[in-house]
């Protein structure tokens, strides 16, 4: 399979006219259908359905549309990545995240990297906890991830960053909203908005309700740590919050710090040293710099 093939069927699903497709590529129609059909031969499927009035693609001419993209993207940035100059980096990285618990984080890392490394493609996973960052990480699929830390998984490289108290997160109006500080043993009863279960920090939250003399009792689980703020705000339970969500409550609840010792959370950036890139090195070294060391 020749890369001018896929070029070439790229332009026909763009156009589906084969003459617009071959002004685009500067070739007459006649080599430009042979082209198609070459490549139809080589794949052993018809891509486009053709008759006198129209060009359409077949369904397995959709199939292929977004990996003959993918494929052409991937040789134009291998170009530009050999033809870079002396301290250019070129490539692609992956950031998994868990949302609200890195607002403090991520978006100078982002800034930073951009602005030092404007040729690197830069992409975001959302929604990305602990247990899930280090599948992605083995598979490949992300380059770096916001974790919880300690880690449980072996073999990933990992850098603190942060560590910062468990508090209280509460409706408005709750009873003890007005506190200056509460007693963890004070919500025994109360339904607890979770993460789930993987998540480190819902560990720790679990565990500290059992240090205090109860079990929480679950009122509802989600995976984004913002949405357990909006679903107390919300007055469907309670929960435990670390000290950096307390400056973006939503409206409606409100972040009380706890009485005696706080459970801590632990956060880092994780890597897998065995998929090591040029992005992947840049953007370490830029978490370096601007990621604090706790």
């Amino acid at each position: 399979m020749e890369i001018r093939w896929i070029e070439a069927f790229i332009t026909v699903a763009e156009e589906l006219h084969f003459g617009r497709a071959a002004d685009r590529m500067h070739m007459a129609q006649s080599p430009l259908s042979q082209t198609i059909k070459k490549l139809e031969r080589h794949l052993g499927a018809v891509l486009f359905e053709r008759n006198t009035r129209s060009v359409a693609l077949t369904s397995a001419g959709h199939a292929f549309l977004p990996h003959a993209k993918r494929v052409v993207r991937e040789i134009d940035l291998a170009h530009r990545a050999t033809r870079s100059l002396e301290g250019e980096v070129y490539g692609r990285v992956t950031i998994g995240f868990s949302g609200a618990l890195n607002h403090r984080t991520l978006p100078p890392l982002t800034r930073a990297l951009r602005a030092r490394y404007p040729r690197i493609d830069l992409r975001l996973v959302d929604r990305v906890v602990t247990h899930d960052a280090m599948q992605l990480l083995h598979q490949g699929r992300i380059d770096l991830a916001f974790v919880g830390m300690p880690l449980a998984e072996d073999g990933m490289e990992v850098r603190a960053i942060s560590e910062e108290e468990f508090g209280a997160v509460l409706p408005t109006d709750h009873p003890l909203a007005g506190e200056d500080s509460i007693d963890l043993a004070d919500l025994a009863g109360e339904d607890f908005i979770m993460l789930p279960p993987q998540a480190v920090s819902r560990e720790l939250v679990v565990s500290a309700c059992l240090d205090a003399g109860f079990r929480p009792r679950q009122g509802q689980e989600v995976v984004d740590p913002y949405l357990i703020l909006s679903f107390v705000a919300a007055g469907l339970g309670v929960s435990l919050a670390p000290s950096c969500l307390s400056l973006i409550m939503p409206e409606g609840s409100v972040f009380r710090p706890l009485r005696g010792k706080a459970p801590r959370l632990r956060s880092g950036i994780a890597w897998n040293p065995e998929h090591p890139t040029e992005g992947l090195r840049a953007l370490l070294s830029v978490a370096d710099d601007v990621l604090p060391t706790p």
